[in-house]
């Protein structure tokens, strides 16, 4: 039996699915057959995606996604997974992309595919330029962040004022890393990271 699969997915973990996952079902797609991801467009490497191509879609069935730049920002990716799904029988329909939804009888298909054909390709070469656009501004951001001495990613961890005293007897083995890491306020994976630090600190 030939089955409807929704994909949905947004980049990061704070982006939300709803409208997308509104449009599918709305389209008639059953909330358990649509598979989603937090993952970027720039890879292919997404486990929802890897999911629906290895173990669900067989050939016969369709995958609705609700704009073409859900299955990838890569303009490469794109031709190369629409061409992936057309050797295998199975249809994508674009919601965003109104001529992929019609149904016509064999024989007539030919001008729908070419019309089809000049849209992805211009929506394909948009999506990738948005992606290269939204890269550039990002490293611009970096850049300027660094001329202004803005710290970007994990905050700096620094030592606490009785560092060295106390690291000094845990070395020593007079106090345990436990009784250390206690007098110095610091969690395991702190102490530690700063004891390694601390070493090849010195070492250098």
């Amino acid at each position: 039996m030939k089955k409807i699969y929704g994909y949905a997915r947004v980049s990061t973990k704070e982006q939300h699915l709803d409208r997308q996952l509104k449009a599918l079902m709305d389209h008639g797609i059953d909330e358990r057959d649509i598979v989603s991801d937090h993952a970027s467009g720039a890879s292919l490497e997404r486990p929802g995606y890897a999911a629906l191509k290895s173990t669900m879609l067989r050939d016969g069935d369709t995958l609705v996604v609700k704009s073409l730049d859900r299955l990838s920002r890569n303009k490469e990716h794109i031709i190369q997974e629409l061409q992936y799904f057309k050797n295998r029988h199975i249809k994508i329909q674009v919601l965003d992309l109104p001529t992929t939804m019609i149904e016509l009888p064999e024989g007539q298909q030919w001008v729908f595919d070419m019309i089809n054909n000049i849209l992805i390709e211009v929506l394909s070469s948009i999506a990738e330029q948005e992606r290269l656009t939204i890269k550039q501004r990002q490293a611009e951001g970096i850049a300027v962040a660094k001329e202004k001495g803005i710290h970007l990613g994990r905050p700096v961890i620094t030592y606490p004022p009785n560092w060295e005293h106390i690291y000094q007897q845990w070395e020593d083995k007079k106090i345990t890393a436990v009784a250390a890491m206690k007098q110095l306020g610091l969690k395991r994976s702190t102490f530690y990271k700063l004891a390694s630090q601390f070493r090849a600190n010195r070492k250098s």
